[in-house]
């Protein structure tokens, strides 16, 4: 597969909705992984990332705006031990909750689906990052409609061991703006990262779609120790 700019990526779509990368620094020193939110409607767009333990959540800018939460409030990241979970919807939890019950990341998936927003159907994206001993390995998975048929849903799981220096894997869930939105196609994208966390965080906050983006959350593991390092960015302030 050939290895794609993120940035030419995020700056030639302007609404790949919410994004999920994972992969290693450059430097092999870190597992890195990131997600972004963006929304079209004044409901998506009143969000903020906040800390949540070792995890984040989405919050409600302006209450008093907030019209519908079911979707767009939840837990984008999780820490269950050495693992940490990033998705795009309150599916987080079940990851966390099955694979604390000794499931698999692929079995806890298996009892969800895409999101019910007919008549976009957006597909539900995961992610997951395993770090022990020094070594590091993530996989991602993501759930779909069958072309636009909420009968059927696809599932895919993507695992990478040993990922190289410098690689990532970039999924999001549209493969561009449109009504109903068309979801992601294909195997995640290969991509190249480079730099430290605040570089890495300026690349993707900037490429972004200035009037569609939302939010930014940046992790930096080191792979030796576990220690990390978060960035958020909110263009709500």
């Amino acid at each position: 597969m050939e290895m794609m700019s993120l940035k030419e990526e995020l700056a030639g779509n302007s609404y790949p909705g919410r994004g999920i990368v994972i992969g290693k620094s450059a430097d092999g020193r870190y597992a890195v992984t990131a997600y972004f939110i963006m929304g079209r409607s004044e409901n998506s767009r009143n969000r903020v990332f906040v800390e949540d333990g070792e995890g984040i959540r989405t919050q409600a800018f302006d209450p008093s705006k907030l019209t519908d939460p079911s979707l767009i409030i939840y837990a984008p990241v999780r820490v269950l031990g050495n693992k940490t979970i990033v998705t795009n919807g309150d599916q987080t939890d079940t990851i966390y909750e099955l694979m604390d019950k000794q499931q698999t990341f692929e079995q806890a998936l298996r009892t969800r689906e895409f999101e019910p927003d007919a008549p976009n159907y957006t597909p539900r994206i995961s992610g997951i990052l395993h770090i022990e001993s020094g070594k590091f390995n993530y996989a991602m998975s993501i759930l779909k409609s069958n072309h636009g048929n909420p009968e059927s849903c696809n599932r895919y799981t993507f695992a990478y061991e040993n990922p190289a220096q410098g690689e990532a894997h970039f999924i999001h869930t549209y493969m561009g703006d449109g009504n109903p939105l068309p979801s992601f196609e294909g195997e995640p994208k290969l991509v190249g990262i480079d730099g430290d966390i605040d570089s890495f965080t300026n690349l993707l906050w900037e490429n972004l779609n200035e009037e569609n983006k939302v939010s930014l959350f940046v992790r930096y593991i080191d792979i030796e120790t576990g220690a990390y390092e978060t960035r958020i960015v909110n263009k709500n302030l």
